[in-house]
């Protein structure tokens, strides 16, 4: 498949959020209906790109995969078709979180990060669903239950949380930062 696009940028080997804040300000600098494609290695960066172009009005065209190395493509927004970006308003911190969890407070922990995050260490009793899955995923998730929402920095969460409230589900909190800066227990699949 061979894609007109108008500035490559070259994310490979950077981790989350990287691939995404430099996707922001290279959008920055594009006009509207011009193509970015994006080169990433970074697994979880197809659904972290494809929510963020969701939120803020850009589209998202597709992602191709050569060997180990992913291509994304985002088209600019024309000004009518832009959204601002929305952060999701309900946030707790790891402090908040862990006081929850010691409590014994009856809360879902939901961790969006991918497999390979979460196999290297998740919150004990963690409900894992990928972001890239959430959508076809919701009916495995409680409205009436209190949602705690975790990825490795604040981002991933930040739009499952907002994907959430859009179903319906009110009782949802994004925790920040993150995994990243978890000190708490953690388990590991074997």
């Amino acid at each position: 498949m061979d894609v007109q696009v108008n500035k490559v940028l070259d994310a490979k080997g950077l981790s989350c959020p990287m691939p995404i804040v430099k996707t922001k300000k290279e959008m920055t600098d594009l006009d509207p209906g011009q193509v970015l494609e994006i080169q990433a290695t970074d697994k979880g960066s197809t659904a972290d790109i494809k929510a963020w172009a969701e939120s803020t009005g850009n589209q998202y065209l597709g992602t191709i995969e050569n060997t180990d190395v992913l291509k994304h493509y985002l088209r600019k927004a024309s000004a009518d078709e832009e959204k601002s970006e929305n952060n999701y308003p309900h946030v707790v911190s790891l402090e908040e979180l862990t006081k929850k969890l010691e409590g014994e407070e009856k809360i879902t922990v939901l961790d969006v990060r991918e497999s390979a995050e979460y196999a290297f260490g998740h919150i004990p009793g963690a409900v894992h669903i990928p972001l890239g899955d959430l959508e076809e995923r919701f009916d495995e998730l409680s409205k009436d239950e209190e949602i705690h929402v975790v990825c490795r920095t604040g981002n991933r969460s930040d739009f499952a949380a907002q994907k959430l409230s859009e179903k319906g589900f009110s009782k949802v909190k994004n925790v920040v930062p993150g995994m990243k800066e978890w000190t708490g227990p953690t388990n590991k699949r074997s």
